[in-house]
């Protein structure tokens, strides 16, 4: 049941909606069969309170036809003004207007009623007949009046019970209902709170391995939870720490035998074996520099600022114009750009962009870079504004199994993207790590009919 109602559109997504949606429903049951058990007892208390009401009424009747003289008491009764749903007659035989079943109960009331009031005994009547039909709507009521021979026929219809008359209901009705939603509203709130505290640290953990650690008070369950999410943090601060300092170490230390080896292959004789010698350790060492860069970023602690993004994407462009004048026509910004000002961590992100746009240049034959908003797709990260940037080229793409492998490090295509171009298969590890560790993401698609698209999704 509760799968289905996920599949509803309306349903909400968030656990404190979905909680308190819960809870009201439930609690809006329990108050419904509140009032209608309290809505039932009414309607038997007024059914009650009405019958004795009208059988005062026609004991009253009774005694003013029976205080009067034989022959006057026709005209008292045609003179009589009745509330409306009684029917007074008199007859020479009891007529219960064909109601029954025969009701003593009622009849005793009467004979009760008769007897606490002062009534003098010869007045009183010498038989009384009552009968309810089985709904307790119509009862109707035969004195034989002293002295008379005649029978004071009286019949009455009871109103309909309408609990809802009173004033108090609907206000009592109005008061719990909104007394309901907002004391659970408040209370799921309150209950939820740690649960999004938690979720805002795990978010900040995959951005910062150096987040501060979570509070651990609360109730025992939260601070049982807070202490193992600290826990598991500490754990990937110090296997991120280890990695990155064994990273370093090991690439600071291989560039002390490459320098040696670069000096003995000075006295190589063979020009041609010394060339490609040398080259050879030309490229060793730029894979340890990239590998270098590779570790710092992660050691890296920039502070995040806003930025304007439409600023910084020209800045690189301009850049790259002066650093490839030759390509310059083919290096394209599409314009106008929407002011978007996102927080991020400048430098690293300007670097994360220009591997990027370097790679489409070198690789794709040009570049067009394009920034969007509100850009939506299944790579989605989490709710809010999306901001991308496209990052085109009409070079031969890439095969689709290839599209993720090319993030990690060390991995290279060699058809397209081949050592002699001078790549070490880490400027996109690093590229991405940039991106992700500022929340955003980057993603490859092939476009149609040729080229590639890289997509950096930043939130706003």
């Amino acid at each position: 049941m509760f799968k289905r109602f996920q599949k509803w559109h309306l349903w909400p997504r968030s656990l404190a909606t979905r909680t308190a949606l819960l809870l009201i429903l439930g609690m809006g049951m329990i108050e419904v069969c509140g009032l209608l058990i309290h809505t039932l007892d009414r309607i038997d208390f007024d059914r009650l309170t009405q019958e004795q009401d009208l059988a005062n009424r026609a004991t009253a009747i009774y005694r003013d036809i029976s205080e009067t003289d034989n022959k006057d008491r026709s005209d008292e009764v045609d003179g009589l003004d009745p509330i409306p749903g009684f029917n007074i007659f008199l007859s020479s035989h009891a007529d219960l207007q064909g109601i029954h079943p025969r009701s003593v109960k009622l009849e005793q009331t009467v004979s009760h009623l008769l007897s606490t009031v002062l009534f003098p005994p010869e007045l009183r009547p010498r038989k009384i007949l009552a009968a309810t039909d089985n709904n307790h709507r119509r009862s109707s009521i035969s004195f034989q009046l002293p002295n008379d021979k005649r029978w004071l026929n009286i019949s009455y219809t009871l109103a309909q019970p309408n609990p809802f008359r009173s004033v108090t209901f609907p206000i009592a009705f109005f008061v719990m209902a909104t007394s309901t939603c907002f004391l659970t509203i408040w209370g799921v709130k309150r209950l939820i709170a740690p649960v999004s505290t938690l979720a805002a640290a795990a978010e900040r953990l995959g951005q910062d391995v150096n987040a501060p650690p979570l509070s651990e008070t609360g109730p025992l369950e939260i601070a049982k939870a807070a202490r193992a999410f600290n826990i598991m943090s500490s754990r990937i601060h110090r296997f991120v720490t280890d990695r990155t300092q064994l990273l370093l170490a090991i690439g600071h230390d291989l560039r002390t035998p490459i320098t040696r080896l670069k000096l003995r292959a000075e006295f190589i004789e063979d020009d041609a074996l010394r060339t490609k010698f040398l080259a050879d350790l030309d490229e060793i060492e730029a894979m340890i520099r990239a590998t270098l860069a590779f570790g710092r970023d992660n050691a890296r602690h920039e502070p995040t600022t806003a930025l304007d993004i439409a600023s910084l994407l020209e800045t690189i462009i301009d850049e790259m114009r002066e650093a490839y004048p030759d390509k310059q026509e083919k290096i394209v910004l599409q314009e106008p750009l929407p002011k978007i000002t996102v927080c991020a961590k400048p430098l690293g992100l300007k670097r994360a962009l220009r591997n990027l746009m370097e790679n489409a240049l070198l690789y794709g034959g040009n570049v067009r870079v394009n920034l969007q908003t509100h850009y939506i797709s299944s790579h989605d990260l989490q709710d809010g504004e999306k901001v991308a940037i496209l990052i085109e080229d009409d070079g031969p793409g890439l095969k689709d199994e290839t599209l993720e492998q090319v993030f990690e490090p060390f991995f290279r295509i060699e058809t397209s993207r081949n050592r002699a171009t001078g790549g070490t298969g880490l400027g996109l590890s690093i590229a991405r790590n940039i991106i992700r560790g500022q929340g955003g993401d980057i993603i490859l698609q092939n476009r149609s009919p040729h080229g590639l698209c890289a997509i950096v999704t930043l939130i706003g």
